[in-house]
Order: structure tokens, then C-alpha cells, then sequence
């Protein structure tokens, strides 16, 4: 079968490999659909944490159910996602029922090869059903489901303003469970196109460009003088993330779904003063997967308006570099495979 594998930062190359072999407790998936992230280009960076090369990408996937054991819930021929992160099922985290976070994770196609190739294996237990959705709408599940697993963890409470740091698809996708949540949502990115697209597409309450020069001046006429009661980081931008906690009304929570290789640095007095929250989303667990199904059957959230940009998997390792640069436009880029 054929692969696409990162050797190394800034190259890719197509490779043969034999195709999986079922093996118990395991299932193999004929890949339709991949979802290119911001895991995927950061690796292509070299700015990946956690990371080792040569690696085969992708764990935004969707496909079709060929072979499994110990699936009885499944059908051969099924349109299925997946959990893309694989946990022990022993440590701390595992046993608290909090595998997102499982001290011995394996991301697919972070800490293992991933999704970029014609068929995958997977355990059988991280299966998802598709509840008629289609290839387009599963491959964003996951995506969308770290930002809803965010908007979990911030606890959002109706009519609480929201300021999500961010606006690529992680960014978005928290911005929609936050309204779906009840929140007021304000946007802040530094990509005029992007804000753009958070208004007139998700219609996000408000906008704010970053590189204003009056951004807390903004924030607090928005929010009455109060300043957001929950602030949450989708830039990873070691940068952003220590400037938002100036943003922070006394009170309130911020939440880090962005990841960076730095060290936060912050005023402890500032945060103090305000009895502040930090906490980091990592993942997402399969009731964040059955939020999002649930909500795009709803239509509480249109997935295929996030994607911009459409390749062959052939023509992937010829465009990846130009889905890195802000002036192609991209918010989501999804490859085929016929």
C-alpha cells in the first residue's frame, strides 16, 4: 500500500509498505478521508513536540470498516472515525477513566505512524461509529472534538464571555461548542481573513485583531469593564499564551488546547490577585466524539464549511509546504483517497 511519510522536518516521501495484517482486538480501515492539522504542519516544521523521525502523519480519519475482531457493535463496509489516542488502560489516568490523558499515550501519527497511507489498524475499542454522516464530516470529528473537550474543561456557564485566542480550525471549532455552550464568544487572531470567516461563517459575536494597539481597551468595553470570565489558547504560540493573562477578568479560568516546546512565564501577583484558573486540555475523550456527531446531526455546527483546500493523495506531498503559508488561505485542507 502506498504511505506518505515525514523523514524528516521540511521533507516528505511517498513509500511502499505491505498492508496491515488484522490482529486480535484490532481493526483495519480502508482511509477515505484525511484532515490535515496543525500536529501535521508543526511536524513538518520541526516545531512538533514529543516527536521522533521518520513518521507517518495523519490522525484526522475517516474510512471504511474492512476487517475487525472484538468490534460487536460494527459491520463490515461501515463508515467509521476513530479515537486517535491510544491509551494503556492501567496507569493513573486510565484507571480515573481519563484516557485522553493516559501517562503512556500513543497519538497516531505522533508517537506512532499515523493515517497517511491507502489502510490503518487500530484498536478495535477506539472505534466510532458514523451515524450516517459522511467521509467529509467524520475526518473533522476529531478535530472538533478537542475543542469541544476544552469548552468542557473551561465549564462554560450561559451568557459568560469567552475569549478564544486563535482562529485556525482548533480555534474555530472551540468558538462553536463555547456558543453552542451559551457563551458570548470573542475571536482574536491576527489574520483580518480569518476574523472574517469567524463572523460571517460561525457568526461569532465579536472580533478583535491582535495587532490593535487597544485590544484591552476592546475586551473591556465588550465585556462591561469586566474582561472575559474564561480565556482559552488555540495558537500554541508561546508569545499569545503569556500575553492572555492579562486578559483574564478576577475569577477566571483559562484553558491551554494550544501546545509550544517553551515556558510560560507570568506576573504571579496579576494572577493571584484574581484567583485565577490554569489548566490544560489535552485530547479528547469519546463523549466529546458523541458531542460533536450529535451536534453536527443537529445542525448545530456545519464541519464542511471548514474546508478550504482539496487534494488527491498523490498531490499531498507537492502542496503541504503552501498549506503553511497564511497567504493561500487555508483553514482546512482534506485529502482524498479513491
Amino acid at each position: 500500500m502506498k504511505t506518505l511519510i515525514c523523514i524528516e522536518p521540511g521533507m516528505l516521501e511517498y513509500d511502499e509498505k505491505d498492508k496491515p495484517v488484522l490482529k486480535e482486538g484490532h481493526a483495519i480501515i480502508k482511509i477515505k478521508r484525511i484532515g490535515i492539522c496543525g500536529t501535521d504542519l508543526h511536524a513538518f516544521e520541526g516545531t512538533q513536540p514529543y516527536f521522533e523521525y521518520p513518521r507517518v502523519l495523519g490522525h484526522e480519519l475517516a474510512g471504511e470498516l474492512i476487517a475487525f475482531d472484538n468490534a460487536p457493535d460494527f459491520k463490515t463496509g461501515e463508515q467509521v472515525t476513530f479515537i486517535p489516542y491510544f491509551n494503556c488502560g492501567h496507569c493513573i489516568a486510565c484507571r480515573s477513566g481519563d484516557p485522553n490523558y493516559c501517562v503512556n499515550i500513543k497519538v497516531c501519527g505522533v508517537h506512532i505512524d499515523g493515517g497517511m497511507a491507502e489502510y490503518l489498524m487500530v484498536p478495535s475499542h477506539t472505534l466510532v461509529h458514523g451515524e450516517g454522516l459522511g467521509f467529509d464530516e467524520l475526518a473533522l470529528v476529531e478535530p472538533l472534538a478537542i475543542g469541544a473537550h476544552g469548552v468542557k474543561r473551561a465549564s462554560i456557564k450561559p451568557g459568560e464571555f469567552v475569549l478564544v485566542i486563535g482562529a485556525g480550525p482548533i480555534g474555530l471549532g472551540t468558538m462553536e461548542f463555547a456558543r453552542i455552550a451559551g457563551a458570548k464568544v470573542i475571536a482574536l487572531d491576527i489574520n483580518e481573513a480569518r476574523l472574517k470567516f469567524c463572523k460571517e461563517k460561525l457568526k461569532v459575536d465579536f472580533t478583535i485583531n491582535a495587532l490593535s494597539a487597544d485590544v484591552l481597551q476592546q475586551l473591556k468595553e465588550i465585556t462591561n469593564g469586566d474582561m472575559p470570565t474564561v480565556v482559552i489558547d488555540a495558537t500554541g504560540n508561546l508569545k499569545a499564551i503569556n500575553n492572555a493573562f492579562q486578559y483574564m477578568a478576577h475569577g477566571a479560568r483559562y484553558v491551554l488546547i494550544g501546545l509550544q516546546k517553551g515556558d510560560i512565564s507570568f506576573s504571579h501577583p496579576e494572577f493571584h490577585k484574581r484567583e485565577g484558573t490554569l489548566m490544560s486540555s489535552r485530547n479528547a475523550t469519546r463523549a466529546d466524539f458523541e458531542h460533536v456527531i450529535d451536534s453536527m446531526k443537529k445542525g448545530l455546527i456545519d464541519p464542511l464549511t471548514y474546508i478550504t483546500h482539496r487534494v488527491g493523495f498523490g498531490e499531498v506531498k507537492d502542496s503541504f509546504e503552501s498549506w503553511l503559508k497564511p497567504e493561500t488561505g487555508v483553514i482546512k485542507a482534506m485529502v482524498s483517497i479513491d
